[in-house]
């Protein structure tokens, strides 16, 4: 119960804590960033871990000069990129047989529904735009694997959504987490980057059911 009550406060107060693991271990907050991007884009069953919010924190403290943000978009970039291929290759494992697995306290059978839908209807970019969408960015790869998505495509989509994803909000927070205002709100804004994309996932879900009834 504690690790989830401390996992829910970091996800919530990221720049607090991020800020307190450098001034405290230094260069070691690569390998906590590296470790953290690496769980959440390659392990299934940890959709829950921050990414957007992350990521912007990241480049915030580099615009500050806590951080070196070449260091540090190589360093998520590398786990991003390393992330997706494990997790394609699990998919790619355990083959047709996701399809009939159920909900559990490590699966979430109904994420994976969702991500399954949305890689059917957009195909090989599905891979980009998921890297944006909470929980959608941790069960795509592992959707491709399971479709037995061609690697090297799979490979050449991957790479491309983790440089976007990664430089795209890294440097965002380098030059607006400095602004008064932005600080004063970073909180809401880690709200925001939360439960924005997620009620549009949501929303996405609930207009294809009702499509689907319609038929």
């Amino acid at each position: 119960m504690e690790i989830i009550t401390f996992l829910f406060d970091f996800i919530l107060h990221v720049d607090k804590h991020l800020e307190t693991f450098v001034l405290n271990y230094g260069l070691w907050v690569y390998a906590l960033l590296f470790l953290i991007v690496f769980v959440e884009t390659g392990v299934v069953v940890m959709p829950f871990l921050p990414g957007d919010s992350l990521l912007f924190v990241v480049g915030a403290l580099c615009g500050v000069g806590l951080m070196s943000l070449p260091i540090a978009c190589a360093v998520l970039i590398a786990a991003a990129i390393l992330g997706d291929q494990c997790n394609y290759s699990i998919g790619r494992y355990f083959g047709p047989r996701v399809f009939k697995w159920e909900n559990s306290r490590v699966f979430n059978k109904a994420a994976f529904d969702r991500a399954h839908d949305f890689y059917e209807q957009y195909g090989g970019i599905t891979i980009v735009l998921a890297r944006f969408m909470p929980f959608l960015r941790t069960f795509v790869p592992f959707v491709a694997g399971a479709a037995l998505m061609n690697r090297v495509k799979f490979t050449s989509y991957n790479i491309l959504g983790a440089l976007i994803w990664v430089l795209g909000i890294c440097i965002a927070g380098y030059f607006l987490g400095s602004i008064p205002w932005v600080k004063l709100n970073l909180d809401k804004i880690i709200w925001a980057m939360i439960l924005i994309p997620g009620l549009v996932i949501l929303y996405g879900a609930w207009k294809a059911k009702r499509t689907a009834v319609q038929l």
